[in-house]
């Protein structure tokens, strides 16, 4: 994008001012390289949102943005309720609750290179990965119900997980007001086979040691040090979530023109936050939610069990589990009045800063853990969130490295069975059922997630902690 379309508020931050049927100015944070890299359908997209019924402040785009549909990806925005506000299932994306979770294994790069490669089959033959990739882990209607009502909370009652975890997880591994009865048959027998599978595209189960650490009192209060080795996971909830976004962005597309409502493209198809439809999504979204973070917890169970094996005294503690697609009411403060806020985040994610409260005690001096994603073959951060990031982004940052090409021009650069093989060389032992899958997540199609997360930084939504590096991928 050509900065000279911008009025620049500072090195971090962009302003498209409001035009035409905008109601709010928007704003994407980058550095001005960051900025040049992205694709003008970011402008556009962030600029659409903004014409959105009771938006507040702003429509925000992440240092990570990216094309997408309808919301950019690495979008947030904020919807007033009571100012006839929308919720909007493209501002959610179809791959709900999506995220990431991050696990202390207790163990040092010495201990885990030994069974690297062991470990690495393991983790691969335990965990089912890949377009429509399905489980041992069967749901009859009404265990899907309870999976959808209980979230990681009804995983560990069925023994897929421990009770200590939940204290870690976004929302205490429960969203409340989840409505299996909104969510459709066709979503819920998508999802029938497929708890405890990690799908494809850039999810993923990662090895990684702790490569540098940036802020030695985060570090520390996180349980991080230099050569440990941890386990991330990012997925989410899979065919439910896809299908859940394909129903509603059809009947949403059907309530806005009965609204009156305008839309600059219909691919942000909205409706009323108070409305039939609107109540509906928001139960078939939090069942959703849940769906990913039992998932994600079924996971982290398979992951416990293949150290285990390995290392019978290894814990893999929950450092944090944190989503980065949703729409959650949350009270956010506003020219200095507290307002209760339906804000939109696709890619991105929830970084409240040191104090809130709705952080675990041990967290709360710190701030909540960001955790962010990089490719097979490049580095991933851990972040703090920052109290600044309130005022600048509704407590929100950004989520990966974020694509630079599509997955169809990295498809005709890159060759899945070279990129596995030189991944090898490097010391990276990557798993996948798609050789074809590994090109299009080529490291080269993404952008250098160390310039984002120094951007993330610089424009105060998270502070960067550590770096770490793949060991292993698991990959779709």
């Amino acid at each position: 994008m050509d900065p000279a379309r911008f009025t620049r508020l500072d090195a971090t931050s962009w302003q498209i001012d409001p035009t035409g049927a905008m109601r709010v100015p928007a704003i994407i944070y980058a550095d001005e390289e960051l900025l040049r890299g992205m694709d003008d359908k970011v402008y556009e997209q962030a600029a659409n949102v903004a014409t959105l019924p009771g938006i507040v402040k702003a429509s925000y785009a992440m240092p990570d943005a990216h094309w997408g549909y309808g919301f950019p990806i690495g979008g947030v925005a904020a919807f007033d309720a009571e100012a006839r506000g929308v919720v909007s299932a493209g501002g959610v994306g179809f791959d709900i609750s999506c995220g990431v979770r991050t696990m202390l294994t207790g163990l040092t790069v010495k201990d885990v290179l030994p069974v690297q490669k062991a470990i690495a089959d393991s983790l691969s033959r335990q965990i089912p990965a890949g377009v429509g990739s399905e489980g041992a882990i069967t749901l009859d209607p009404p265990g899907m119900d309870a999976m959808l009502r209980g979230g990681a909370a009804w995983a560990i009652t069925q023994g897929w997980g421990e009770e200590g975890d939940l204290e870690r997880i976004e929302e205490k591994g429960t969203m409340s007001q989840a409505r299996p009865d909104c969510v459709s048959d066709h979503a819920k027998q998508r999802q029938r086979r497929e708890m405890g599978t990690l799908g494809s595209g850039n999810h993923y189960l990662e090895v990684q040691a702790v490569a540098e650490i940036l802020d030695d009192e985060a570090a520390a209060a996180f349980g991080l040090t230099r050569d440990a080795v941890v386990v991330t996971i990012h997925c989410g909830s899979r065919g439910l979530g896809h299908q859940i976004g394909t129903d509603y962005l059809r009947d949403m597309a059907v309530a806005a023109k009965d609204a009156g409502i305008a839309l600059p493209d219909r691919e942000l198809a909205c409706a009323p936050i108070k409305s039939e439809i609107g109540e509906r999504y928001f139960g078939a979204m939090r069942a959703a939610v849940n769906c990913a973070l039992a998932n994600r917890e079924i996971l982290g169970h398979f992951a416990r069990r293949v150290f285990g094996h390995y290392f019978p005294a290894a814990k893999l503690e929950l450092l944090f589990d944190v989503s980065h697609n949703t729409c959650k009411v949350e009270t956010h403060l506003v020219d200095g009045k507290k307002r209760e806020l339906y804000v939109h985040r696709k890619g991105a994610t929830r970084a409240f800063g040191p104090g809130h409260q709705q952080l675990p005690e041990a967290l709360r001096t710190t701030g909540q853990p960001v955790l962010i994603g990089g490719s097979m073959g490049t580095g991933s951060y851990i972040l703090a969130g920052l109290a600044s990031s309130e005022e600048k982004s509704f407590a929100s940052a950004c989520h990966g490295a974020g694509l630079a090409m599509s997955r169809h021009a990295a498809l005709k650069q890159w060759s899945g069975r070279k990129i596995v093989d030189d991944l090898a060389a490097s010391g990276i032992l990557i798993r996948s059922p798609s050789t074809r899958g590994v090109a299009e997540e080529a490291p080269g199609a993404y952008k250098d997630v160390g310039a984002v997360v120094l951007a993330s930084e610089q424009a105060g939504l998270a502070k960067r902690v550590a770096r770490m590096r793949p060991l292993i991928c698991v990959k779709g």
